[in-house]
């Protein structure tokens, strides 16, 4: 009896031959219900004949053989064959392989110097083994017990199938740096993967990461306690994982094709939001900067007239801080940040830094906020130009604003626009001062 993803299952080892088709013996799996008999779920195929022992290790089955001396690994998550939709059957995820050999420590007879020390192999599926669950191997004869462990990292090469191997990987404990050395193998040349098979495996990530969100959505409306408590039984890449570990490193390399390089970011940002993950600014910098480097201006206008690259402040000040080398950019920052709704005031200071004064008050009548902009704000900028005339044209545009909003055409203290004030006087003469309308 063992518990596997969460389920409790009767572990069955059958020896005898269960028809022409299926040679040798077979493992079969009763998973227990609460108000019911148990269930048959799973068979594995050894398609081996002998003596056999059973081990659990982070939720796969080993199988040791001592006729071979080799273990195969079954994963009953991994799907296999159903003739029925009851029964699956399933084969080794690997062919089969042998226990890492090692060595047992001795020590001898003390001698006056010192203790001698020897090293002896332990014979692997050694007869004086027993096994215990779930993942317990005792040497009776050797009187030593150990527990059996699984090394990720040498799978890597061992399951070719990238999507699979993924799968295989998302399911086990302590996995979430080979996934990402996958990914990153994925990439470079030599082991570079098609980028059909690389999008597969981004939306299998990032599916996991969107059932992950989801739980920390729950935590909120929920017992934070009970949903909090729960463990995951995958792993999660997150934006973050893929930033540091693959994507930073992957733009760096020299052998890697431009072109390639932006198809693989935008197909990574194609599969967040196909989950509806909203993309952290920094995947939209790391486009944006190999497309610059690269001269791809016109990949880049067209993914930002075509909104490929989301709107956002952040990714409108990038596009600001690029007009040096590409002037467009700052009319397509603009227009994101009109898009936006909710960045008048970085639209604002955008026009008034270009010394785009008039266009600049154009925008704030045109989303109806010139009775709470800062006068201040705009004489500065309009000094600043050194032009009288756009300086005259502000300068009255705000008494207008003063007249039709107080009364009266003066700045009051508390809009700190004395230093103005002064330079129009000097300027134009204290006589183009609109003079207050008096009533009778």
């Amino acid at each position: 009896m063992s518990n596997i993803y969460g389920q409790v299952y009767i572990i069955v080892l059958r020896h005898q031959q269960r028809g022409h088709a299926n040679m040798g013996a077979e493992v079969v799996l009763y998973q227990l219900q609460k108000e019911s008999p148990a269930k048959k779920t799973d068979v594995l195929r050894l398609n081996m004949s002998g003596r056999f022992a059973l081990n659990v290790v982070d939720n796969l089955i080993v199988v040791h053989h001592q006729a071979s001396k080799t273990s195969m690994i079954f994963d009953i998550k991994l799907g296999g064959e159903s003739h029925d939709g009851y029964v699956t059957y399933h084969l080794p995820v690997l062919a089969p392989l042998p226990i890492k050999p090692f060595k047992l420590k001795i020590t001898g007879l003390h001698v006056p110097t010192h203790t001698q020390t020897t090293e002896i192999s332990c014979e692997l599926y050694s007869p004086n083994w027993i096994v215990f669950q779930p993942d317990i191997v005792i040497d009776a004869k050797l009187g030593c017990l150990w527990h059996v462990h699984l090394k990720l990292e040498p799978l890597v090469t061992m399951i070719p199938d990238k999507t699979r191997l993924v799968d295989f990987l998302l399911l086990r404990s302590e996995c979430k740096m080979v996934i990402l050395s996958v990914c990153k193998q994925a990439l470079v040349p030599g082991h570079q993967c098609k980028l059909s098979t690389i999008s597969v495996v981004f939306d299998k990530l990032n599916q996991v990461y969107r059932n992950y969100l989801e739980m920390e959505s729950q935590a909120g409306q929920a017992d934070l306690g009970i949903v909090r408590g729960k463990k995951r039984s995958q792993a999660v890449i997150d934006q973050a994982d893929m930033y540091t570990h693959v994507f930073s490193v992957f733009v760096d390399n020299k052998d890697v094709k431009h072109k390639f390089i932006v198809a693989v970011l935008m197909e990574y940002i194609r599969s967040l939001n196909q989950f509806q993950i909203p993309v952290q600014h920094f995947l939209y910098e790391l486009v944006i900067n190999t497309l610059v480097q690269n001269n791809f201006f016109y990949q880049l206008h067209q993914f930002l007239q075509y909104h490929v690259l989301s709107d956002s402040k952040p990714l409108a000040c990038l596009m600001l801080s690029l007009e040096s080398v590409y002037t467009p950019a700052h009319q397509l920052a603009l227009d994101m940040l009109k898009r936006l709704s909710t960045a008048n005031e970085e639209i604002v200071e955008v026009l008034l830094s270009k010394h785009q004064v008039l266009t600049a008050l154009r925008f704030i009548r045109s989303v109806g906020q010139i009775d709470t902009v800062s006068a201040r704000k705009f004489l500065e900028a309009a000094q600043t130009t050194e032009d009288k005339m756009l300086f005259y044209t502000v300068f009255k545009f705000f008494e207008e604003r003063n007249l039709r909003l107080r009364g009266h055409p003066r700045f009051v203290p508390g809009e700190h626009c004395e230093e103005y004030v002064r330079h129009f006087e000097s300027t134009f003469g204290s006589e183009s001062l609109m003079v207050p309308m008096v009533t009778s």
